[in-house]
């Protein structure tokens, strides 16, 4: 996967996913005009307090940058799995790198913040050996996966019942992962966890990736497959289990 995968908000035009190869562009505002470079990709922020041309996202192979066109406003870059990390871009900055795996784009409208998710779902992790000096060029791992995200905490909560020791056991509803994970994640709900495993199916490639055209069909049974995935692969151990919050007294583990 080489390429960045953008998710407009609920008002924004189109709605659907835009999938972005290496240097291809995404002109953004409320009437913005033909992308430059790489292609004709634009988005519409049909809202007064938005400038015409806002912005514009720029892909690279695994991160993207941001360009603020606004004269006055400052555009926000969140990153939904950290605790309040951020980056401001002020205005009239170009191509602003933005390093992190999924990122909430927030635009000040007004009295309202509209927001986008940004995808760059490669990040790729390179294997190194065991006294962690490289030989020659490094070995990219095949399904690189961040252990310390949320999206790798719903996935072992998905693996859980049947690492351990039920190999055949029915996978947990969304909803039972959402009170599996709340301890641990209070903000946890139904839309916030089905998020994480839909990115999880295109991030472990159960979906073509977002530098195809075609997102292909609908992917039936996505929960088995990546659980079937994540385990013959070993994607998710048994160790990974200690990062699940305790189970209530009673509950069956």
């Amino acid at each position: 996967m080489n390429s960045i995968i953008v998710v407009p908000g609920p008002t924004m035009s189109p709605t659907a996913q835009l999938r972005l190869a290496p240097g291809q562009t995404l002109r953004f505002g409320r009437e913005p005009y033909g992308a430059s470079g790489g292609g004709p990709h634009v988005l519409r922020v049909p809202h007064a307090g938005v400038s015409r041309s806002a912005g514009e996202i720029t892909a690279t192979a695994t991160y993207w940058s941001l360009s603020n066109f606004s004269r006055s406003a400052t555009y926000v870059v969140e990153n939904p799995e950290g605790a309040g990390e951020h980056i401001k871009i002020g205005p009239g900055r170009l191509d602003a790198p933005v390093p992190f795996e999924f990122a909430r784009l927030v635009l000040p409208a007004g009295s309202e913040l509209l927001t986008l998710d940004v995808w760059a779902p490669r990040h790729d992790y390179a294997d190194r050996d065991a006294t962690g000096e490289p030989d020659g060029e490094p070995t990219v791992v095949p399904f690189p996966l961040d252990r310390s995200s949320r999206y790798f905490l719903v996935l072992t909560a998905l693996c859980e019942p049947r690492l351990r020791g039920a190999p055949h056991a029915p996978l947990p509803t969304v909803e039972q992962v959402v009170e599996r994970l709340k301890p641990a994640w209070p903000a946890a709900n139904r839309a916030a966890v089905q998020w994480n495993i839909d990115y999880l199916a295109v991030k472990l490639r159960l979906k073509p990736g977002p530098d195809t055209v075609d997102p292909g069909p609908r992917l039936v049974g996505k929960k088995e497959t990546l659980v079937s995935l994540a385990l013959r692969f070993d994607l998710v151990r048994e160790q990974d289990l200690v990062a699940l919050p305790a189970a209530p007294t009673g509950t069956a583990r």
